[in-house]
């Protein structure tokens, strides 16, 4: 028998083996959660619609991506983008969810979640299977933040071992710390000094978006700049992306999308802040625009759509965190200073520190979800609970609660540290053993060929430019 035909054999033994498993579940049918919650329909369909909303950010996503980079890597950033939603749906039903909404006792609890893997037992429940859902799609969104960060230069199975590990366990453990129970919110520390509930995230700036972002600053860390994005005496050059129709549609598609992001993760209908969770939504993507567009008209002397479209994604960002515990006010002041971040994080990482981001991610989602953390410790305003209208209320620094602020301020510290930490050690992992980087031919000639064997625009016939010498 060959090595191939016995992995083969041990992974048939292995499903079979899990579908023989009993199933020890709460509530399969619905039924017994029905009789005991009449508003469960409703509550069930206004989560899973919003669920759908974010997975459909996924094509948001690929459009940007695609749009800002270059026509001989199309193909590649589609590929992966349909495989580390693929993936991470997988990684995140075989180990994430337990780890991130598992139980466990003691001191483990605090840290992570050890039971419900693969969804077995009670994980066979309408309700487990609302959340696990819901999370998912949220877990393949922190991954695919990645894949702009380190476009066009990064091995495709490489990428894709990168998002199991996003998605099976840097997302699930750090999500664990504030949404599972985990030390961030719950332990007596943290409690004690947020006021009675410790640090919040009540969407994901910091659970979702920073962890990606700073993940990928890790990986273009990592691998380095693009073959002509820097000129000999380090001054950066713009690789101007092929199709910024493709990014602006991109830009409108997670906008739309945004909306289930945060005020779906009230999980219920009958909460009525999500009105107020949409205007600010809205109030600070847009301020965020305008404060971009006006920088980059005053800087360069015309208003630029692709940094214009970073402000929007950058508003969204920072107001995640704090959309349901802020004021209309404090949203367009948080949009206000993520419009800032913008244009500040991408000259930090292209001129001070060299780092090659081609789609922004880093400032977007990195610089921006640390920035929503600390901005819900700020204005978060009293006039709504913990996640419930009849939990404690949550206020923030302007609002006399200083703890909630040092909370919030321990959560962005953490969440640095944890994701790009755990991104450096992924990337150098990968980068001394499988290898991280495709070859300067490959990159040269474009992915679409050297990774998938096709193009994305067989017809055209595109002349590269160079600089100083060099394809770019």
């Amino acid at each position: 028998m060959t090595g191939l035909s016995r992995f083969q054999l041990t992974l048939v033994i292995c499903l079979l083996a899990l579908l023989a498993v009993p199933a020890v579940a709460a509530d399969p049918s619905g039924a017994a959660t029905l009789e005991e919650d009449s508003f469960a329909p409703v509550n069930f369909v206004w989560t899973l619609i919003c669920g759908f909303l974010v997975m459909f950010m996924q094509a948001g996503f690929a459009m940007v991506e695609t749009g800002l980079t270059r026509a001989k890597n199309a193909v590649n950033i589609m590929m992966k983008n349909l495989a580390d939603f693929s993936l991470g749906a997988l990684s995140y039903w075989a180990v994430g969810f337990a780890l991130m909404f598992g139980t466990a006792s003691g001191i483990t609890g605090l840290l992570v979640g050890l039971d419900g893997f693969f969804l077995l037992g009670n994980g066979y429940d309408v309700s487990t299977m609302e959340l696990w859902f819901f999370q998912m799609v949220f877990a393949a969104t922190a991954a695919t933040i990645v894949s702009g960060a380190v476009a066009e230069r990064t091995k495709f199975s490489t990428y894709l071992i990168a998002s199991i590990a996003i998605t099976a366990l840097i997302y699930p453990i750090y999500g664990h710390w504030l949404w599972g129970g985990g030390w961030l919110n719950a332990s007596e520390f943290m409690v004690g000094l947020g006021g009675g509930y410790g640090a919040l995230d009540f969407a994901g700036s910091g659970v979702v978006h920073a962890i990606g972002g700073f993940v990928g600053l890790a990986g273009a860390l990592m691998l380095g700049p693009r073959i002509g994005k820097y000129r000999r005496d380090g001054t950066p050059v713009a690789i101007p992306g092929h199709a910024l129709t493709l990014a602006a549609l991109g830009v409108f598609i997670l906008w739309f999308g945004w909306f289930g992001f945060n005020a779906g993760s009230t999980l219920a209908a009958t909460e009525l802040r999500i009105s107020i969770i949409a205007a600010n939504t809205v109030l600070a993507s847009a301020a965020g625009a305008i404060t971009t567009m006006l920088i980059t008209w005053w800087r360069y002397g015309k208003p630029d759509v692709s940094m214009t479209g970073n402000g929007v994604l950058g508003g969204l960002v920072a107001i995640t965190a704090g959309c349901a515990w802020v004021n209309p006010t404090a949203a367009v002041f948080i949009g206000i200073v993520a419009g800032i971040i913008i244009y500040l994080g991408v000259w930090l990482l292209d001129w001070v520190l060299h780092i090659d981001d081609p789609v922004g991610a880093v400032s977007v989602h990195g610089f921006n979800g640390a920035w929503g953390l600390l901005a819900l410790g700020i204005f978060a305003d009293g006039t709504y609970g913990v996640y419930v209208t009849d939990g404690p209320l949550v206020t923030g620094l302007l609002y006399g609660n200083a703890g909630f602020f040092a909370a919030q301020a321990i959560s962005m510290a953490v969440n640095f540290v944890w994701a790009f930490g755990l991104g450096l050690a992924l990337f150098a992992a990968l980068k001394y053993t499988v290898g991280i980087r495709v070859s300067a031919a490959e990159e040269l000639q474009g992915l679409d060929i050297g990774e998938h064997g096709v193009s994305a625009y067989p017809n055209f016939i595109a002349t590269e430019p160079t600089v100083d010498g060099e394809k770019v």
